[in-house]
């Protein structure tokens, strides 16, 4: 794989010791600036108004003179960010924009390659071997990175590949139970209507061929790398699986994933740059959580220097266990927009989500948020109830629900139950590529 003009090969250098690690990364960097500074027409103007000289930012500490790129930059100046003709542009990917629209990404050959080599890194982390059959349960159309990523990525690391995608478990078990793969890559949360079906069904499930779920989208740990309700939740239904976490972006076009020990994402060195910052926008002491801020290494069509992704987290630098000595992020704590004061507690959807899958008679749900006329925010969880939970009484429900609540987070927003089909509804609207489940009213007051 040849990086852009520079005829560079990416080094897979996690296992080298942190100094060699750090110098690579920054020889990388200066190639990356001196690209920008040559194709990029965003970066070129950036430079230009700062007064910045690509050439000085030598070192990762350099970063920090320069500004941030925000999702609101692609959206408005997109076609500035392309460092390359258009006629090289091969495939064209979206994702979800702060302004209403998507935000669109073209990758050349290159950029796929890429994308396949990160792939290839991380699913081998998880222990996936070119011996392993992956059933992928995720969609590969509608616009959608990850998929083509992964699947590319299994084809070089040289794994077998089962495209199922995703939803429908009659359709998953059926496949499983012909072609006996070793992995599936979903929606953690999937996982609990798989084995549903299975239970309702008399599939043994336990006797299956699967023994690896890679999650997708959905956290499985606590910050002190413990499995989280739904992580835990899949554990105990499902023991004889290994449960592996990941983390990516779109915007990042690379992939942190749990090695077998689960402690945390694997940074790849050779295709990214993090840095954790703070509400003051200045790098926070390694193991504090603060904003995931990313330099993309590598990328050809559209690199992205020190873009905010909005994501929370922490940076671990302690070596791992499983001998990489690259740094690691701990799960996700939640997007920093989204962030909620409930009752003076200070909470993010992900906590209130892994409640919610771990409660036996929810079907669904969406968490609506909106600022009340105080000034501070008011939660309404919205659930649709299982056919077997419809009978019960819809106060003991909410009590029930609530009690969960506060025993995991101290506070309890406010429950609404309405018909499943109508949940249904709000999650999956028309064009959506994901399902939403998290609705924020308060730009609205």
């Amino acid at each position: 794989m040849q990086t852009m003009e520079t005829g560079m090969a990416p080094m897979d250098i996690e296992f080298e010791p942190v100094e060699r690690i750090r110098a690579y990364q920054e020889e990388r960097l200066r190639r990356q600036m001196a690209y920008l500074a040559e194709h990029s027409p965003f970066y070129q103007r950036m430079f230009a108004d700062n007064a910045i000289n690509p050439a000085s930012v030598r070192t990762i500490e350099d970063l920090t003179r320069l500004p941030f790129t925000e999702k609101k930059d692609l959206q408005l100046h997109n076609a500035e960010f392309l460092c390359c003709p258009q006629e090289r542009i091969i495939d064209y990917v979206t994702t979800s924009g702060t302004l209403g629209d998507p935000v669109t990404f073209g990758c050349t050959e290159h950029d796929l390659e890429r994308l396949a080599y990160n792939e290839s890194k991380s699913f081998a982390c998880a222990g996936v071997t070119p011996d392993s059959i992956v059933q992928l349960m995720t969609t590969l159309d509608k616009r959608f990175m990850a998929g083509m990523a992964y699947f590319n990525g299994l084809r070089k690391l040289g794994a077998g590949i089962i495209r199922v995608g995703n939803g429908i478990p009659e359709l998953q078990w059926a496949t499983i139970r012909r072609l006996h793969p070793d992995t599936v890559m979903c929606v953690p949360s999937f996982i609990l209507r798989l084995i549903d079906y299975a239970q309702a069904n008399g599939i043994d499930y336990h006797q299956c061929s699967v023994r690896r779920i890679i999650g997708i989208g959905e956290g499985l740990r606590n910050q002190d790398f413990s499995l989280n309700l739904l992580g835990q939740r899949i554990h105990d239904s499902w023991p004889e699986v290994q449960l592996f976490a990941t983390y990516s972006s779109t915007e990042m076009s690379a992939t942190f994933s749990e090695c077998g020990y689960g402690c945390g994402g694997h940074l790849h060195p050779e295709l990214i740059i993090v840095e954790i910052i703070g509400e003051d926008n200045l790098p926070v002491p390694d193991g504090e959580p603060g904003e995931i801020v990313v330099t993309t290494l590598g990328v050809e069509a559209m690199p992205l220097l020190r873009f905010r992704t909005g994501d929370i987290a922490a940076k671990i630098t302690a070596p791992c266990r499983c001998g990489r000595n690259s740094y690691r992020l701990t799960p996700l704590i939640g997007r920093k927009n989204n962030m909620i004061k409930l009752k003076g507690t200070t909470i993010y959807p992900p906590a209130i989500n892994d409640v919610l899958n771990n409660t036996e008679y929810v079907e669904n749900y969406v968490v609506v948020v909106r600022q009340s006329t105080s000034g501070t925010d008011d939660v309404v969880v919205r659930i649709g109830l299982k056919k077997e939970a419809a009978a019960r009484n819809n106060e003991d429900i909410t009590k029930d629900l609530k009690d969960r609540f506060r025993a995991r987070l101290r506070v309890a927003p406010s429950v609404e139950i309405l018909p499943a089909d109508e949940i249904q509804r709000i999650n999956f609207p028309a064009q959506s590529r994901k399902p939403v489940l998290f609705i924020d009213e308060r730009q609205e007051v």
